[in-house]
């Protein structure tokens, strides 16, 4: 059974997101605000959290900063259609999907699966042989690990997804709408921007200048590559 932590300060939200998970067999913990949010992860195994962005003592967005500090438990934010910059600054700072309110209960549902898909395959797929080396990448994923130069990165499922797409096919150009569709496991809407801040926060962690990367390059109006950079 998977452990889902809804987080909104609207009551009826979060009441009607434990009656659609809970029916599919997840069982759920609420919280209000995003301290609260903090302290009931602190507490219980969680797998996987919905958090709005808009909420007193502490915002959805401050909330994800101090979670990423320890934790790579999927994370989706609860979003209102007016909150593009909002959306931007969650993912940049974790996050790893967003749905937008008023949510259709089934395309909710479908996100989760697929977060919770990708990340209990994250810790616990299926070993394949030897490991993944571009450059001074390097992942296994038989432990789930990547290093940079020898040091661990840490990174989240949905960035560790990307990762590994685009080593396991050195040189192949994906488009932002077949990198969604592999990763996600869902179709692309929106893909260009989602899928542009979580390569730009995954360079973040492997390059050493993100800003004129070696390896993850962006191929103008056709997507992404990864490219073998020299050994320094």
């Amino acid at each position: 059974m998977y452990n889902i932590l809804i987080c909104d300060d609207e009551r009826d939200i979060v009441s009607a997101l434990k009656i659609y998970l809970e029916a599919e067999g997840y069982r759920t913990f609420s919280a209000y605000s995003g301290r609260e949010a903090l302290r009931v992860k602190a507490e219980e195994d969680i797998h996987l959290v919905l958090m709005d962005i808009m909420m007193p003592e502490m915002d959805g967005i401050s909330a994800m900063v101090e979670l990423r500090k320890d934790s790579n438990v999927p994370v989706i934010l609860l979003t209102a259609k007016g909150e593009d910059t909002d959306k931007i600054l969650g993912l940049n700072v974790g996050a790893d999907d967003y749905i937008t309110k008023p949510f259709n209960p089934v395309e909710l549902l479908a996100r989760v699966r697929s977060q919770l898909r990708r990340y209990m395959q994250l810790g616990g797929g299926a070993v394949q042989d030897g490991a993944l080396t571009i450059g001074n990448i390097c992942l296994d994923d038989r432990s789930k690990e990547v290093t940079v130069d020898g040091e661990r990165v840490s990174l989240t499922p949905t960035e560790y997804g990307i990762l590994r797409l685009l080593m396991e096919h050195p040189g192949q150009v994906f488009s932002p709408k077949a990198i969604f569709r592999k990763v996600w496991a869902d179709e692309p809407y929106g893909a260009e921007s989602t899928v542009a801040v979580h390569i730009r926060h995954l360079r973040e962690k492997v390059e050493i200048n993100p800003a004129e990367p070696r390896y993850i390059k962006a191929v103008w109006g056709q997507g992404y590559k990864i490219e073998g950079g020299k050994q320094t």
